[in-house]
């Protein structure tokens, strides 16, 4: 499961360079904040920038508009714990998954499954 924790933060990391579209840029403070968006207009991802690095929180989500993911960066590294949420209904269940990182590199991984309620009358 580890294995496909770093392949997922790998994706999500890649999804912000790998964007087709560029994303809306606005000022914020002495941040610019970035917002990238899917065909359908729903948001895909968003955080800020500090001098062309990544900073603070970037926040990803589904086509629906689901929050998929929540990732921290500290001048361009990955840092602290970040959150990835799979929503796997049609199978029965729910994950979540923390991924610490310390020194740009995976320190540690958590995950928690919710099975689904099922109401039989």
């Amino acid at each position: 499961m580890k294995k496909y924790i770093v392949i997922g933060a790998v994706l999500i990391t890649g999804m912000i360079f790998a964007q087709d579209a560029k994303p809306v840029l606005e000022p914020y403070g002495k941040k610019v904040k970035a917002t990238y968006f899917y065909e359908n207009g729903q948001v895909q991802q968003e955080g800020f920038f500090v001098k062309g690095k990544l900073e603070g929180t970037w926040v990803s989500y589904d086509e629906n508009g689901n929050k998929t993911a929540i990732a921290e960066y500290k001048n361009g590294k990955k840092v602290g714990k970040w959150f990835f949420w799979t929503d796997e209904s049609e199978k029965g269940f729910a994950t979540l998954s923390e991924v610490d990182y310390s020194n740009n590199k995976i320190a540690s991984v958590k995950n928690w499954k919710k099975e689904a309620i099922v109401n039989v009358d």
